[in-house]
């Protein structure tokens, strides 16, 4: 049961390395969906698996096995195994609660300062103008989605570039890339293999609306242009904006511009289901593993109540 448990703590940190070859490889939007389902996956597998080595390490504790009603002594590996990993659950499950809750607290104080401010100015369709002296754009989800823009970054480009800023920001609005990375903060605070991953899903996300804005504006070079502008100009800003509100001056600009001036790579038609099946294949292993060991020990526990037999 114990080794069952220990395979979905140990298959995230081999996903960095994969994330990246996955985008590198992949159509942005095929890489985008790929990596948060696996990383929401493996996520999941990873705390059932914490929550199940700390449950057999209570359950070794006279007065839990009380109040567990365990007539029989619980049937596991050696205490020198169980208790030190049922205490390293703890405080793992622990942390992470700890800093997902204090993400969340943070998170959600700037969304509702930015979405407040974003009210309060008049918006033209999804546009919404703020005067400041810090260039500044990013995609603000909620109802109605919007788009804010500073004062400041609409004197740093010209007309042409403005449009392709708006269709960048659309394009996040329009895919809803905002829910990809929540679900990348969600799972770099269960597993801490999985953090890498979290600024490879927001990669993914910004190519995505690269694409996106290059195939509105029928222009990959003034799409390139606008978003190194709008980047070199943000360097001396300071954005309030929350983390799960994409921008198009986000990650690794350079990489994304070089991205754009290159022509769009021919990909084969099977590599999407070739990476899709990939990923489903690890994080199955992960959940399966997960699974095994979380229903081991409930049938550990049904024999140590009396319900059982071995």
């Amino acid at each position: 049961m114990t080794a069952l448990l220990l395979i979905p703590l140990l298959v995230p940190f081999a996903v960095p390395a994969l994330a990246r070859r996955c985008l590198g490889r992949l159509a942005p939007v095929t890489a985008l969906w790929t990596l948060t389902l696996a990383v929401v996956v493996l996520a999941g597998a990873s705390v059932a698996a914490l929550g199940a080595l700390l449950l057999t390490g209570l359950f070794k504790l006279p007065v839990f096995a009380g109040l567990g009603d365990l007539v029989h002594p619980l049937r596991t590996a050696s205490d020198l195994v169980v208790l030190p990993a049922a205490a390293a659950a703890t405080g793992a499950l622990t942390v992470g609660a700890w800093t997902l809750g204090r993400s969340a607290l943070r998170q959600l104080r700037a969304f509702r300062t930015a979405r407040t401010e974003a009210d309060r100015r008049p918006a033209a369709g999804d546009l919404c103008v703020i005067e400041s002296p810090h260039p500044d754009a990013y995609a603000l989800p909620g109802r109605p989605h919007r788009i804010v823009v500073t004062t400041a970054m609409l004197r740093s480009l010209g007309a042409d570039e403005r449009e392709a800023l708006f269709a960048h920001e659309r394009a996040h609005n329009a895919g809803g890339h905002h829910r990809f990375l929540l679900a990348a903060e969600l799972a770099a605070h269960c597993h801490p293999g999985l953090r890498p991953v979290r600024p490879v899903i927001a990669l993914a996300a910004e190519r995505a609306a690269d694409e996106a804005a290059a195939a509105a504006v029928g222009d990959r070079r003034l799409t390139a242009r606008a978003i190194a502008r709008a980047a070199l100009a943000t360097t001396a800003s300071h954005s309030t904006r929350p983390d799960f509100a994409p921008a198009a001056t986000s990650g690794p600009v350079p990489q994304r511009v070089a991205a754009l001036l290159a022509s769009p790579p021919r990909r084969p038609r099977a590599a999407p289901w070739i990476a899709l099946l990939l990923a489903a294949a690890a994080a199955t292993t992960s959940a399966g593993a997960s699974a095994a060991g979380v229903l081991a020990f409930h049938h550990e526990v049904e024999i140590a109540q009396g319900e059982e037999t071995r």
